[in-house]
């Protein structure tokens, strides 16, 4: 069974939390405080940390920066009534990896888990296989029997994100943040140019392909075997 840490002041949201996941399958260990929180992460494997920002003692933004010196890839999910941009945008800037608004829908915040759980496997693998196709991070390459193709570093992260979460649409903001960045000042041009040219370059392989959703953004779809 896979390892959850709930952490949240508020014994009753913490309670209901931990009721959803077990019947889910997860084992859950839980703490009131940021400073609870790291006592756990010292003392035993935790596969993934759902916390709440406003605690006593460590707040959310502070564990979360904790957390991620004790850890690179261990998945971190906020939950919280704090619900403006600025809010957000510090979330993601401390380190987590999702950020979801209380009150949340229960079937919601465990498939986000899943998610959040199948991406750090992924990322710590460096190594995502579709089909046939495996693409490595660490050399930015698509080998797929004999054939290897390099990809020029965006286009190889672009596609990377896409197929790492089938059919999930991305807009065009939440791409261009992703691998630019968001203080970049590149325009929304470049990423129509790099899913054209990831469109023509694997427009014969079998194994995916990525769709415009007019109006939305970009999705990645796995072609059934």
């Amino acid at each position: 069974m896979l390892n959850i840490l709930v952490v949240e002041d508020d014994e009753s949201t913490r309670k209901l939390m931990c009721v959803v996941l077990q019947t889910r399958g997860f084992t859950t260990y839980w703490a009131e405080d940021g400073i609870k929180a790291l006592e756990i992460i010292e003392s035993q494997h935790i596969d993934l940390v759902v916390l709440d920002l406003m605690m006593p003692n460590m707040d959310g933004y502070e564990l979360t920066r904790q957390l991620r010196i004790f850890s690179e890839y261990l998945p971190i999910l906020m939950v919280t009534a704090k619900q403006e941009p600025k809010d957000k945008r510090q979330g993601f800037l401390a380190g987590t990896d999702d950020y979801m608004i209380k009150p949340v829908d229960e079937e919601e915040l465990v498939l986000r888990i899943k998610a959040l759980l199948r991406r750090a496997r992924i990322a710590s693998e460096q190594k995502l296989n579709i089909g046939n196709v495996v693409l490595d991070y660490d050399t930015l390459e698509l080998k797929r029997a004999d054939e290897v193709i390099t990809l020029p570093a965006k286009e190889f992260y672009l596609l990377f994100k896409l197929l790492s979460y089938p059919n999930m649409i991305f807009t065009r903001l939440q791409l261009m943040d992703e691998i630019w960045g968001m203080e970049s000042s590149t325009d929304d041009h470049t990423l129509t140019v790099h899913i054209n040219r990831l469109r023509n370059r694997f427009r014969d392989w079998n194994e995916f392909e990525i769709i415009a959703v007019r109006g939305l953004g970009y999705k990645a779809v796995i072609q059934a075997k």
